[in-house]
């Protein structure tokens, strides 16, 4: 399939105009835009009192909040007129404490433990969160490797590799948002039902 001609132009700086406030600091005006959490599931009790979503780690390119577009395998854009609400690896950390959270498996589940540490660690780094250019057309590719670690003894508990692609109508914001929404929502449901199975916490229990 030909790739449309729009696609020539979704580099930096292609969109004309700027808001008062950002043409002062050399940026052009954003919309900005955030993903949601899946639907909320309740499971029964874990093994694992406390989880700990340790932040994300990502190559600069990815540490951002710039929306990317891959037009091949060595080159990144990024969206002129959207940017996300948070960093790439915020984002996807707020996701997983409010999705694990509202299984109700644990007893706490955040961003640092309550106390000096947490019974859990998950630890993981992001390889993929992008718009891809194809021959079939453009698709939202999103990859992340993961671990769970004993606070206690170092030890890994679990491993796993999780992955989404949904493809999009096309490179317009409009149609991009949406597949990037999806693609969240299924990365976030695997690594959940990862992180409660290696917990002990039985999916068949969810509701």
């Amino acid at each position: 399939m030909r790739l449309p001609t729009v696609l020539l132009v979704i580099g930096l700086g292609t969109l004309p105009g700027c808001g008062a406030l950002s043409a002062l600091q050399g940026e052009p005006a954003r919309d900005l835009f955030e993903l949601r959490p899946p639907a909320a599931v309740t499971c029964g009790k874990s093994r694992v009192g406390e989880m700990v979503i340790e932040p994300p780690k990502a190559r600069g390119t990815l540490d951002s909040n710039r929306i990317m577009i891959r037009p091949s395998a060595l080159q990144t854009q990024y969206l002129p007129d959207a940017e996300w609400g948070d960093t790439v690896p915020a984002m996807l950390q707020r996701l997983l404490v409010q999705n694990l959270g509202a299984t109700r498996s644990f007893d706490h589940v955040g961003r640092a433990p309550l106390g000096l540490s947490g019974d859990v660690a998950m630890i993981s780094e992001i390889e993929d969160f992008n718009a891809e250019l194809t021959p079939d057309g453009v698709v939202i590719r999103m990859t992340v490797d993961a671990q769970l670690v004993s606070e206690m003894s170092a030890d890994v508990i679990s491993r796993g590799r999780f992955a989404a692609t949904v493809p999009a109508a096309s490179t317009r914001t409009a149609d991009l948002i949406p597949a990037f929404d999806a693609a969240a929502r299924q990365l976030v449901t695997q690594m959940t039902e990862w992180a409660l199975t290696a917990s002990g916490t039985s999916l068949a229990g969810c509701r």
